[in-house]
Order: C-alpha cells, then structure tokens, then sequence
C-alpha cells in the first residue's frame, strides 16, 4: 500500500461529508453543539470557495427530540423514533441553515429513505434535485426520513446513505466523520498492537473482518457499517476517507494532512446506471450459480439458466437480485428477466427449452451482461 498516494481534498470536486449523532448532538444539553458546527460550515465555505461542491449527511434528529418529548435515554420504539424525527429534524435543519448562512451558504434540506435510492425513477429524481442545488451553490443537508421509514425498511445508518448520496452526486470523495481517526487492523483502546492503515487499495476480505460487530461507543454503526459504505463509494469511483471529527474544524484538519484512512476508488468506470445497480442496498432475491457460470460472468458474460442452482426470494421482472456461489460469497447483482417463480422453472435448463417449459418465449438469458456488475 506504500506505492500509493492518498487522496487529498484540495483535489476534489465534489465532495460528500457524513456526521453522526453523536458529533452533533451534546448529550448534557440534548442541543446541538453549535461551535463545532460553526467550524464544520467555515471549513465548507473554504472548500466552496476552492471550487469543492459539498453534500452534508447528518443525523442528529432523533437525539435532539428526546429532551423535548420527554424520551429518556434507551430504546425507542418505531413509532416513538418516527415522532421524535419528525420533532428533532426542525431542529436539526435550523441549526445547520444557521451555521452555514453566517458564511452566505444556502442550505437545502432533503430526507432521503431506501426506496429513493432503490427505485430507478426516484433514485433519477433525487439525483436531478440534488445536482440542481449543488449547481444553484446550494449545501444540501441530508438525513434519512425517519419519520416514514419502518424497521424493515432502513437504511439504518447514514454511513451507506451517505456513500449513495456520493455515488447519487458523482463526487469523487466522501468523508465520514467519526470517533476514531480511520481504520486499525484492531480496536486499538483494546489492542495496542492495533496499526493504523492509511491506505486501503482494495477492499479485501481480511479488510472487511477488521470491521467486525458494532463495538459499543461506536457512532453510526461502529466500523463495519463504514467499511460498506467503502464498499459502495469505492466501486463507483469515489474515494471515501475515514477521519476524527471530534475536534474543531475536522475537514480543515484534513486539508492540512491530519490522519485518516483513505479508500481508493476502484479503476473500473461503471455507467451511471451500472452503479446503481451495484449499490443496491436491498435486493429482492438470491440466484446460486455454479462453477462453470462463476467463470463465464468472470468473463463478462451473462448468467444463462443453465449455470442455476437455486433461486431463493419473491422477486419479479426488473427486481434487483444477488448472485452468489456454492459458498454462499455475493458475486454480483443484476437485474432479473424472470420473476422468481419462473426462474425457479427454467433453473439448470437450456435456452432452448425455456420456450416449452414455460409456453411462451422470453429472454435467453435470466441476467443479462447489460444489467449486471460484478461485486
């Protein structure tokens, strides 16, 4: 990893920000910690002076409510979350309008849930809305609409939001804004062996095991959550750092060379539509392949019935699907020409066949190469 150079915001064009709850919120006064705001708005209005378009993703809602409805400390039932942000996002969008319109910048609010990013349509409005803004000098501040979403239907942290805001607004880096000053190969409060990794070229799976369960203190998910976020910002071409945001002015800090973990994109310029695709958070369904199909997808062909194993969901034409192996391990995600009930039909059978098992004649193919990416 030595060989590479990491990333640098005086270098970015567009540029997302995610902050937790827990850089927000102070939990003695329940209220935003209005200073370390102030700071996070005069480092976006020199990013935006050097030309850097920003997108914040903030979270912060709920917290801030819980004084005002009376919620104490714990768990909160759905229906208690869905009231207190609903409550705590006023609070949360005053307060970043009024740090960053101390600097002239227009902050646009906008809550996003997982079937805006998962929906075509609505992922193209969004992302249309989102450019607009950004094009008008506009700082939109993102949260997820937490006030609608149900349990099942989640983001669940902004760390993956904030990595499909990125892809969403073609930025090319994304910085979460965390307690910890990037990734370590351990915890290092319990290891003191843990060594800092400042450049991560490809997210391999060793890599990914250094995420681990959520610890607690962990904001937003603890690291693991930040390493699929990693996943998503780095296979659309953006580079996503991970960097301590406790102190003042974090993204200053950066710019200056503080100490973070860089992700380097990946080389591989997928099409606007490709990424999507590959970022999918929720797909509807599971095709196991076998052996000969894993080589042949490899080689940027298409899944064909034959290659079939199994087909687990109830998904239709159109829906989002993953492709795994006889290990189970995520291979791609692709767009599915059948639905479940027929793939199951025509599964581990010839192309030439399809026309008889189902008595009519649909595509050759169950994923075509156009709708699917390689994970």
């Amino acid at each position: 990893m030595t060989g590479y150079t990491s990333p640098s915001l005086t270098n970015a064009k567009r540029l997302v920000v995610k902050i937790g709850s827990a850089l927000v919120v102070d939990p003695e006064k329940q209220a935003p910690r209005q200073e370390w705001l102030a700071s996070v708005a005069a480092d976006i209005a020199y990013l935006r002076k050097q030309g850097t378009a920003v997108t914040v993703v903030s979270s912060g809602a709920i917290a801030l409510a819980r004084h005002t409805l009376g919620l104490a400390g714990g768990a909160l039932r759905l229906a208690e979350k869905q009231a207190a942000a609903a409550v705590g996002q006023i609070s949360l969008a005053q307060a970043w309008s009024h740090a960053l319109s101390a600097h002239g910048l227009i902050a646009a609010q906008l809550l996003l849930t997982p079937e805006d990013t998962e929906d075509r349509k609505r992922y193209l409005n969004a992302r249309a809305t989102l450019n607009t803004l950004l094009e008008m000098g506009c700082v939109p501040v993102i949260n997820e609409n937490d006030t609608v979403a149900t349990a099942e239907i989640r983001f669940g942290d902004n760390d993956r939001l904030a990595a499909r805001v990125a892809q969403m607004t073609d930025s090319d880096q994304l910085v979460l804004l965390s307690d910890i000053d990037g990734l370590y190969t351990a915890d290092p409060r319990t290891n003191p062996d843990a060594q800092h990794l400042p450049v991560i070229e490809t997210l391999t799976p060793e890599i990914e095991a250094m995420g681990g369960e959520p610890p607690p203190g962990y904001s937003s998910g603890g690291m693991r959550t930040k390493l699929l976020a990693a996943g998503i910002a780095t296979r659309s071409g953006c580079a996503m750092a991970i960097a301590l945001g406790k102190t003042p002015h974090p993204l200053r800090s950066l710019l200056e060379g503080g100490r973070c973990s860089w992700f380097l994109p990946q080389d591989c310029a997928h099409t606007a539509r490709k990424q999507w695709i590959a970022g999918s958070l929720t797909p509807a369904g599971e095709i196991m392949v076998d052996d000969g199909a894993v080589t042949a997808l490899q080689q940027g062909k298409s899944l064909l019935p034959a290659g079939v194993l199994g087909v687990k969901g109830d998904f239709s034409q159109g829906d989002l699907v993953e492709i795994i192996n006889t290990d189970g391990i995520v291979l791609a995600h692709g767009l599915a020409a059948y639905d479940a009930d027929d793939a199951r039909r025509i599964a581990g059978h010839r192309s030439t066949e399809l026309t008889d098992i189902l008595g009519w004649h649909g595509r050759d193919e169950i994923i075509h190469r156009d709708d699917l990416v390689m994970i």
